[in-house]
């Protein structure tokens, strides 16, 4: 299956800079981003809340990026600057995918489809840094790997039974 925004020729700069806007057409009141070699973070203010999304940037040393088949099948090593232009390449594909997702979400919140908090709670700040989805994941993994649900109610069972 193609990765949406697979060809984009959009700049990533000019994508952050959309989401950017888009944030705030639909209220943001703070903005931040970041990057470092491995992830870049866009975080605001919005709905009296703080969110905030990490993109995975592509490594730059993976073998995708390092190495191209030619005729024959024979892998060989890219130059360096064409190494940077296939990484740049899908960098500009997942700011691209990371604009798309959070106007959908804005827009499905808008037109009453979804709460924020349906489309956006995963990615909501806590005080101590982490997101919801943060905190939550590990938790998801146990009760799934143990097999048990924890308790809804103090006094009750694990299936929710009063004891």
């Amino acid at each position: 299956m193609a990765k949406y925004a697979a060809e984009t020729e959009v700049p990533s700069e000019r994508s952050q800079a959309e989401i950017k806007s888009t944030l705030q057409r639909y209220g943001a009141t703070k903005y931040a981003y970041y990057e470092d070699e491995e992830n870049a973070g866009i975080s605001c203010e919005i709905k009296d809340r703080r969110i905030r999304f990490i993109v995975a940037l592509p490594s730059r040393t993976h073998d995708d990026f390092v190495y191209r088949n030619t005729a024959g099948n024979k892998r060989r090593t890219r130059p360096m600057d064409e190494q940077r232009s296939v990484w740049e390449k899908a960098c500009r594909q997942r700011w691209r995918a990371l604009a798309l997702v959070i106007k959908a979400k804005l827009e499905a919140v808008e037109s009453g489809i979804a709460t924020f908090e349906d489309e956006f709670l995963s990615f909501i700040l806590l005080p101590d840094g982490k997101t919801v989805g943060e905190h939550m994941k590990p938790q998801i993994k146990q009760a799934y790997l143990s097999g048990t649900m924890p308790k809804m109610l103090p006094g009750f069972g694990e299936t929710g039974q009063a004891s």
